[in-house]
């Protein structure tokens, strides 16, 4: 079965020169693709490398896709600012000529606001693509893996979908062989249900009453409805092993068996037909259900 489910989480991680990183990518189900992104300051110009990436993988559905990161690329430096060093002895000299006072420490040069620096370090722009380069590389593996969920999943969808369509086809057997179906057991009941109204015991003319139950079999006759309903059940296992995304055709195709056992239903003249009619649309509407998890 070559089917895929909407619904999935990948993730994947990376490391370089100190720099950590993680991405979560969740999918849900969604009418289109649509992939929303949250990543951290820094890295938004990702983003559009990174849907082009994803939509390879993913045709429809909801994505939620998340950035982490830490650590730093290389450590900070704190260095001395001679200038303002300068500055600052040559004014604590002065004053102390003038005013008396104990000699400048060290530590309080420290705490003056410019003596001291804190210098990051200066990447090459051969280091920075290495690095946008390790980080969609991440990308690609959880979209791999994202797009190996949705299948496993689909799998799963597939067994569940191929029983119910099992299911389908033999009740819609059951309709079709159902006795009371033919033209002998309309007439039958017709008779019964006219002499129970006049609540006598009269003949009818045969020839009149095998007329009319021709015509309430007429009115009554499910075959159309069965013809389209076997032909559903093949368009579906086509669905199942094409490669393509099935989900669209698949819920406009359930509709149609819907309407199909709807109007079963409606033209059944008789308990048991009724019965398999009602049984249909449960198992048509569980099919239902599983088809919206469908890509």
């Amino acid at each position: 079965m070559a089917l895929s489910s909407m619904t999935g989480f990948a993730q994947s991680t990376g490391e370089k020169d100190g720099l950590h990183w993680q991405w979560e990518i969740k999918s849900v189900n969604g009418k289109a693709l649509d992939i929303r992104f949250r990543l951290p300051l820094g890295f938004d110009g990702l983003e559009p490398a990174a849907r082009a990436s994803l939509a390879q993988h993913v045709k429809r559905g909801n994505l939620q896709v998340v950035l982490t990161t830490s650590g730093t690329i290389a450590a900070d430096t704190v260095v001395v600012n001679e200038a303002v060093l300068e500055q600052v002895l040559g004014i604590a000299e002065r004053l102390r000529d003038r005013i008396g006072g104990m000699p400048l420490n060290a530590e309080a040069l420290m705490g003056l606001r410019g003596v001291l620096d804190v210098v990051q370090p200066l990447q090459s722009e051969a280091e920075m693509e290495s690095r946008v380069n390790g980080v969609r590389q991440s990308l690609e593996v959880a979209a791999k893996a994202l797009d190996k969920a949705r299948r496993e999943e689909g799998a799963r969808l597939a067994n569940v979908l191929s029983f119910q369509l099992d299911k389908i086809e033999s009740l819609t057997t059951a309709a079709r062989d159902c006795p009371a179906r033919s033209v002998e057991a309309i007439k039958a009941r017709l008779k019964e249900q006219v002499a129970r109204l006049l609540e006598t015991g009269a003949t009818f003319d045969p020839d009149r009453l095998h007329q009319e139950a021709i015509m309430i079999s007429t009115r009554a006759d499910i075959q159309e409805e069965l013809d389209r309903l076997f032909g559903h059940v093949e368009a579906a296992r086509a669905l199942m092993a094409s490669p393509e995304p099935a989900g669209r055709k698949f819920d406009f195709l359930a509709q149609e068996f819907n309407r199909e056992a709807n109007t079963l239903c409606s033209k059944a003249l008789d308990k048991t037909l009724t019965n398999i009619g009602l049984e249909l649309k449960t198992v048509i509407d569980q099919m239902r259900e599983q088809v919206q998890n469908i890509e």
